[in-house]
């Protein structure tokens, strides 16, 4: 039997890949290059870098917690973890960060599909929201991807 809250945000998952796929799909070579942040400066290309690699280590996270563990370490630094992903993906095509986010993304809605509200409740660090429980973490993953869209949306309008 499946968990009504798990599908939902199993739901919610697919709904933010599926609209991040279809922004990224449609940028052209110049756009991937536009500069979109500032202090460091990132392209949008180093966003999708950040999605592949974030997606990947909350998954791990949210796993860790659902498993009993505490969560994130308290000295962990989001800022170095970044330059850390941005440094080791540096020459990868937009197509292939592309796949890794895809698959990252297919990993997290595979995974949050076979929760049972026990795991959603269980309690632990997120780098950034503190003690949360499981589904908080899960859908901060949804509404991170979110937020920076919100960004790239109008980079993406302006040499269509």
């Amino acid at each position: 039997m499946t968990q009504p809250r798990a599908d939902a945000l199993a739901a919610k998952l697919e709904k933010g890949r599926q609209k991040t796929f279809e922004i990224f799909s449609a940028l052209t070579p110049e756009q991937w290059q536009m500069p979109l942040y500032h202090e460091p400066t990132w392209q949008v290309r180093h966003l999708l870098v950040h999605f592949g690699s974030a997606e990947r280590q909350l998954l791990a996270l949210a796993q860790a917690v659902a498993g009993g563990g505490p969560g994130a370490p308290p000295d962990f630094d989001i800022n170095c973890f970044n330059a850390d992903e941005q440094s080791r993906l540096e020459g990868q095509s937009p197509t292939i960060l592309l796949d890794l986010l895809d698959q990252a993304r297919q990993q997290t809605i595979d995974w949050v599909r076979r929760l049972g509200a026990d795991q959603l409740d269980k309690i632990g660090r997120h780098p950034a929201l503190g003690d949360v429980n499981v589904e908080t973490m899960i859908t901060a993953i949804y509404g991170h991807q979110l937020i920076h869209m919100r960004d790239v949306m109008p980079q993406s309008q302006m040499l269509l």
